[in-house]
């Protein structure tokens, strides 16, 4: 199946709480780690695994690369919460409720990104949750991201033409360019090692 969309990698998602915040989702998780680890042993291709915006915890994400994970998206709390959503697509009282519990239930992305990365010094990360800008996907690189990942923005974007994502991305690279200019970054590699102001 990658071959035929000429996918270079496949990428799992982890989404608990919209599970188990849907009337009809899936809460039997049973098997799931062996699942997982099988389809990354079996797969002629890396498998990335992200959470889908609660975040993956720095001791999740040492098992996942443990299992052979060729990278981890923490997909921290900042973008959208399914929780939220699920609570406000529910009909029944009771379930919005549920839901609506969790509004703020997640790993922050800046976070789950930077312990993640104390964790794993070497292992590849991506960024996503809440990054709207250049100036957010900078700050994810500066506290481990290899990449980021955003998609407020880009949807909207998309809605209007191929040419509006395309200049949304030019600006978001614009963006970035002046954060590394305005911390003498050179590059983003530069941009990993600016030092950190302490938080007051």
């Amino acid at each position: 199946a990658l071959d035929m969309i000429g996918a270079d990698a496949l990428v799992v998602h982890l989404n608990p709480l919209q599970e188990a915040c849907q009337p009809e989702g899936d809460r039997d998780w049973w098997g799931v780690g062996a699942a997982l680890q099988a389809l990354i042993r079996d797969l002629d291709a890396p498998v990335i695994v992200k959470e889908t915006g609660a975040g993956i915890s720095a001791v999740t994400a040492q098992r996942l690369i443990a299992m052979g994970a060729a990278g981890v998206d923490v997909a921290g709390a900042g973008g959208a919460n399914w929780g939220l959503i699920e609570g406000e697509r529910a009909t029944d009282p009771s379930d919005k409720a549920h839901a609506l519990a969790f509004a703020g239930w997640g790993i922050p992305t800046a976070r789950a990104l930077a312990e993640a990365r104390n964790a794993l010094p070497d292992a590849l990360l991506i960024g996503s949750g809440g990054v709207r800008d250049g100036v957010d996907a900078a700050k994810a690189i500066r506290l481990g991201a290899d990449m980021v990942g955003l998609a407020s923005g880009v949807i909207q974007a998309a809605t209007v033409s191929t040419e509006a994502v395309i200049e949304q991305f030019q600006l978001v690279i614009r963006q970035l360019r002046t954060v590394c200019f305005c911390v003498n970054a050179s590059n983003l590699a530069a941009l990993k090692r600016v030092p950190l102001l302490p938080v007051t």
